[in-house]
């Protein structure tokens, strides 16, 4: 049943496809022949059938889709997803055994009907059909104006490299499959043109269709489009052709000839030749792996010229195929090495050729602009800036970490580019260039060879006597953050004596630069610092001691590494103060001041104020904002102000630990003034062992004093205007799309009362697109001394009065009108308003909603409430609501409740409940949870 090859023999892939564009539809006879290149012997063969991955809302393609919070494909229509069937898969003639596995119906296991030895081949010929999903979910598939972009819509084998290297398409872009000889004869349409990187062998035509075979030799990776008019170009040099059709902004065709004979000159120079005739950089290629920061403003502000956008574009696209192409590692497990290279010649390149182009572009000149920081970055500064944003929130992970475990951001940024600044760091550690050669002879001498990381690894460590072990231990396989500091320093006329700390206390090692002003004297490198580290340098006229001078080495704070040797009082920072907020100086104590004009209540109406604060980009352990405001309506200088500390810890649940202080001032109703000051301390908790996870928790613990001007006229008042309240809460929640649970527990406790409270909270998308919400909550008192008549302090049925003050209310003291309309999900959480609105004993109440059509749903609520002195009443009220934005934008219709038939009574529309949001923070969140 198989023929025996040579240890040199290569796999071979041969496909006849038809084509049925109409119908979505692909019609496939295969052949693979295939190798055992291990030592043993082998009973089976898995095979990739990613075409398959779209099949069903449960594959792990669907799953990874839905916890980044994108709902097109679990709302997708069935004919949008695709799928793929095998119809049969046979050897010589004879049927085969083979079944999808469980959970990953997009990998096929074949029984072999006899063994397969080292050395030799086995022949399999596979019959299945494709149906094209939407381009819409991965980029890849049938557009909707009928163009095909394809890129794993055949069937391939999987590598066994003493165990079988296989897992499922989660739009990675990232399939692990062995070298192939390829052969497609493909028959499609006559109306389009094809476009592809593999060599055309033949190409003929019936009345209908096009007849078209195409080769390649030793292939990993090729694209196919089917396009009615083809935007492709094609660029030919002595080296290889580039086949695009990236963007260009209009660029005419010579620029464009001229930046990618550059670009091929600059690939073939580092890298050498390319192994294939042809490289493919598609729009759809930069799509998925955009030079982000590149397009942050609108495209009609032009930050950066249109020949630098196109050349950087493209660069980082064939930069990536090339390397993706000829390097024959696991994408999965040993991306690193992949992204690294990339980053590092994408940095590289923009120094040699671009060395003054600013991180804002055109922007850093413009009057305004110009005095700020950010002004003064250069643009590969944007690498490191990215990459903090991760490392300053607690959110990053090892470089060696499994693609498919990162965050969005982390794989698709962060990751990648702190993988090009170790290289950078590793290289400008071990001078004279020798990690830039070694990437490029490393490069040049394994292409197309099966290779791992650890290979680079022992092959740089033959090529310098340095110790590099703290790169490949430290920098790569763990989450250690670089941070170092010099203290105590003395000096003589000759010489100076000082202590550098690692406040991280690992092995990565930190440049120390001399300098007299800004010219550089001199230049060591510290090793093995682990803890301090002393040591006595020749003076020879330095006035400055600086660490990490050129900002090369990814350190997460960079405010202490200098000190002056002109004495103590050059040593503090100036004061600094700027208008907006700014990339962090670390030469500076920044203070930003920022205008501001908010609507926060009806009583204060807009205000006028501004904020002083700390926070740059980057999150600071110690930050504070302080508003002073005028309130227009209120006629009073209203505002607020807060401090904080937070404590990141790594590797463990427990990840942060907050504590601060905060007060603010404001109206609560007409010339009515509330003020609050409040000391807190919260712990933050998640998975530390997936931080993909959406599991939260939250323990919190503060403390409120509350000081309110006192009007016997109102309804939400207390005989006792002043009070405090101690409150304990837990919070668990976990935050998906398909299912949604939250719960909390809250204890609080005052003076007159205390009280205790649970809610739980559910929601479900199901796969008919039907989505159902639970909520159900649960408080009683301990205590309470309040007046009988004074509900200021009790469970509210559809309007809690907020005594906390942390619900947004806009007008929270309205009994009518539209203010009084706002729905906040809190306590009972009833929409309907009716005659026994709290509860001064305890309450116990269950919501409920389920799909109607689309964004309408039908809601019902019920309950009970229990007053001192009253029995426990029954409640109820049921209507339709319109769910715009989740959790941001929805509308309540009352239908019906213990009033009766709602809709037919006086003034419906003042029973009309509004839930919304004006917070910018709030509405961030919708893009927070897709990317972190």
């Amino acid at each position: 049943m198989f023929t025996g090859f040579s240890c040199f023999s290569q796999n071979k892939i041969d496909i006849h496809a038809v084509f049925n564009i109409e119908n979505k539809q692909i019609r496939i006879s295969q052949n693979i022949e295939y190798q055992n290149t291990s030592q043993d012997t082998l009973q089976s063969i898995y095979l990739n059938n990613w075409s398959n991955a779209y099949a069903t809302k449960t594959t792990p393609l669907a799953k990874r889709i839905a916890e980044e919070y994108r709902n097109d494909f679990h709302l997708a229509k069935n004919d949008e997803r695709g799928f793929s069937i095998v119809t049969s898969i046979k050897s010589y003639g004879q049927d085969l055994r083979y079944h999808e596995l469980k959970n990953q119906i997009d990998i096929v296991k074949v029984l072999l009907d006899s063994t397969l030895n080292p050395g030799d081949s086995y022949n399999i010929h596979l019959e299945y059909i494709v149906q094209l999903p939407s381009d819409k979910f991965t980029g890849y598939g049938i557009t909707k104006t009928g163009d095909l972009n394809l890129r794993y819509w055949y069937i391939t084998p999987a590598i066994y490299n003493g165990e079988w290297q296989y897992y499922s398409n989660k739009d990675l872009n990232d399939l692990f499959i062995p070298k192939s000889d390829i052969t497609l004869d493909l028959e499609f349409p006559k109306a389009y043109t094809l476009t592809s990187d593999l060599d055309v062998i033949n190409e003929s035509q019936n009345t209908e269709n096009k007849i078209i075979t195409l080769k390649g030799k030793d292939r990993i990776n090729n694209k196919l489009f089917l396009n009615k008019i083809s935007n492709f170009n094609t660029v030919e040099t002595n080296d290889f052709s580039i086949v695009s059709n990236i963007y260009d902004e209009d660029l005419e065709i010579i620029d464009k000839v001229l930046i990618t004979e550059k670009i091929i000159k600059y690939i073939s120079k580092k890298f050498g030749d390319y192994p294939h005739e042809k490289l493919f950089a598609t729009q759809t290629d930069y799509d998925d792996n955009p030079v982000y920061g590149l397009n942050f403003l609108p495209s009609f502000i032009k930050t950066y010229p249109s020949s630098f956008k196109y050349e950087v574009k493209l660069l980082k696209v064939a930069l990536r195929n090339y390397l993706e192409n000829t390097l024959l590692l696991n994408p999965r497990k040993d991306q690193w090495l992949i992204d690294g290279i990339e980053i590092f010649y994408l940095m590289n390149y923009v120094y040699e050729h671009y060395p003054n182009m600013k991180f804002l572009g055109s922007l850093a000149n413009f009057w305004g602009v110009r005095s700020f920081h950010a002004a003064d970055m250069r643009f590969n500064d944007k690498y490191n800036l990215a990459f903090m944003l991760m490392a300053r929130t607690n959110r990053d992970q090892p470089l060696t970490m499994a693609k498919d475990s990162l965050l969005k951001f982390n794989a698709n940024i962060a990751n990648k580019y702190k993988a090009g600044m170790g290289l950078s760091y590793l290289d400008d550690f071990v001078n004279s260039h020798t990690v830039e050669n070694t990437i490029e002879s490393f490069v040049a001498n394994n292409k197309l060879k099966p290779i791992k990381s650890s290979d680079f690894e022992t092959y740089l460590k033959s090529e310098t006597e340095k110790d590099v072990d703290w790169f490949f231990k430290d920098y790569l396989t763990t989450r250690e953050k670089l941070d170092f500091k010099i203290k105590n320093v003395s000096k003589t006329e000759d010489s100076m004596t000082l202590t550098i700390k690692n406040k991280r206390h690992n092995s990565m090692p930190v440049s120390l630069y001399t300098l007299n002003n800004d010219s550089i004297i001199s230049k060591i490198w510290i090793e093995n610092i682990a803890n301090h580290k002393t040591l006595t340098l020749p003076r020879n006229d330095a006035n400055k001691l600086v660490l990490n001078y050129n900002s090369i080495i990814p350190e997460i704070n960079e405010r202490d590494n200098w000190k002056s040797l002109k004495g103590f009082f050059f040593n503090n920072k100036p004061l600094q103060f700027r208008l907006f907020k700014d990339i962090e100086d670390p030469y500076y104590n920044q203070v930003f001041l920022m205008p501001l004009l908010e609507f926060n209540n009806i009583y204060d109406g807009f205000t006028l104020g501004f904020k002083a604060y700390n926070k740059t980009l980057l999150r600071k352990r110690f930050s504070y904002k302080l508003s002073p405001q005028y309130a227009f309506k209120s006629r009073a200088f209203t505002g607020s102000g807060v401090v904080s500390m937070t404590h990141d810890l790594e590797n463990r649940n427990l990840y942060a630990i907050n504590y601060g202080l905060f007060g603010s001032y404001r109206s609560y109703a007409p010339d009515l003034f509330v003020r609050l000051i409040t000391p807190s301390l919260s712990f933050y908790f998640r998975q530390d062992d997936d931080f993909r996870s959406n599991k939260r928790g939250l323990l919190s613990f503060r403390y409120l004093d509350i000081h309110r001007d006192k009007d016997i006229n109102n309804i939400y008042t207390t005989d006792e205007p002043n009070y405090n309240v101690f409150n304990a809460r837990y919070v668990h929640s976990n935050d998906n799309l398909i299912d949604f649970n939250k719960w909390y527990t809250d204890f609080q406790i005052g003076k007159t009362f205390s009280k205790v409270a649970f809610s739980f909270e559910y929601r479900h998308l199901f796969h008919n697109n039907r989505q159902l919400n639970i909520r159900s909550y649960s408080g009683a008192f301990l205590s309470n001394k309040n007046d009988i008549n004074s509900d200021y302090f009790s469970f509210a049925l559809d309007r809690p009065t907020d005594y906390l003050f942390e619900l947004p209310y806009l007008g929270r003291s309205e009994s009518s009108g539209i203010f009084s309309q706002q729905y906040i999900e809190a306590e009972g959480g009833f929409k309907s308003k009716l005659e026994t609105p709290f509860a001064n004993q305890w309450i116990s109440t269950v919501n409920m909603s389920t799909t109607l059509w689309n964004y309408i749903l039908v809601y019902g609520d019920i309950g009970f409430v229990k007053n001192k002195f009253n029995t426990a009443q029954f409640v109820y009220d049921s209507g339709i609501r319109i769910n715009l934005v989740t959790d941001y934008f929805e509308v309540y219709f009352p239908i019906y409740s213990n009033l009766g038939w709602e809709v037919s009574q006086p003034q419906y529309e003042e029973r009309i409940r509004i839930k919304f949001t004006l917070d910018p923070q709030s509405l961030l969140g919708l893009f927070r949870r897709r990317w972190f």
